[in-house]
């Protein structure tokens, strides 16, 4: 009887275990199709006069450096705000919060807003900032509509990788006479900060990513604008050109450069967050 279930026990774990290995070889298999196929049709329409110029057409050129610009832009300005907001409510949330029905009404909240779709945020953000404010169409209003969209995202990474920090590294911060705050900015938030970049990380996708919420906010000018000018002018960033790009004038190709240049910039932002986790670490 004993051998039965050892046998039927190590049968079941084999095929967990081949099924497992089937997904993980179909999503990487899917995957590297996306990547190469993206790669394999933008990158011969990837030159330099499209990434260093700008779209006219009376010279009859297109360029996208502006839309890069204005993606960059519209990273920063976010972050900028949706940070310390995020940040700030993780932290109270999970160190100075009571436990009870406030908190949980919170968490319901940031977890119901985290899957709502963009399109939607880009209403209430076309709604809020540019009707009853004021706001023109540009960097300030998208990057208002892109806040509302990525803290609950930072929020719940944030809360989640407090959460891992363990209670004996509050507990002895405490008692050799650490206050509060100081226990929180020096022992709590370095042992959570691949958490909290990994919530960063999610949330600049999400951003480099967004197009549906910044058609509402944002606008779809194409011209060249410093930071400033961006604010209150039309400011497609790349997701946006590339929509304009395959749907509006059918420039399939040019959009499939874009995707390319989006792929890179993703890249590089993993990139550059993972060397900043390690150099925390150490």
């Amino acid at each position: 009887m004993t051998d039965k279930k050892s046998a039927g026990r190590r049968a079941w774990n084999a095929t967990m275990k081949a099924l497992m290995i089937i997904g993980a070889v179909l999503t990487i298999t899917i995957l590297v199709f996306v990547i190469g196929y993206i790669f394999y049709r933008g990158i011969p329409h990837l030159t330099w006069q499209l990434v260093s110029g700008t779209t006219s057409y009376l010279n009859d050129t297109i360029g996208i450096l502006p839309n890069m610009l204005n993606t960059l832009y519209f990273i920063v300005l976010t972050m900028l705000i949706a940070l310390p907001l995020s940040i700030g409510a993780a932290v109270y949330l999970t160190e100075y919060a009571k436990k009870g029905a406030f908190e949980n009404i919170i968490e319901f909240a940031t977890e119901t807003l985290t899957g709502i779709p963009s399109i939607i945020f880009g209403l209430v953000g076309m709604i809020v900032f540019m009707q009853a404010f004021g706001l023109k169409a540009g960097l300030l209003a998208g990057s208002l509509t892109l806040v509302m969209m990525i803290t609950p995202i930072i929020v719940r990474t944030t809360q989640e990788a407090l959460k891992t920090v363990p209670d004996s590294y509050r507990e002895g911060a405490l008692a050799l006479g650490s206050g509060k705050w100081h226990m929180i900015r020096t022992v709590v938030l370095p042992n959570a900060i691949d958490g909290i970049l990994t919530g960063c990380i999610l949330a600049i996708g999400r951003i480099t990513g967004e197009s549906a919420a910044l058609l509402f906010t944002a606008g779809m000018g194409l011209a060249l604008n410093d930071f400033f000018t961006a604010m209150q002018s039309s400011s497609a960033t790349l997701t946006v050109a590339l929509y304009l790009y395959a749907s509006e004038n059918g420039e399939v190709d040019t959009a499939f450069a874009i995707a390319v240049v989006l792929m890179i910039i993703t890249l590089l932002i993993n990139f550059a967050a993972g060397r900043i986790g390690k150099r925390k670490n150490k």
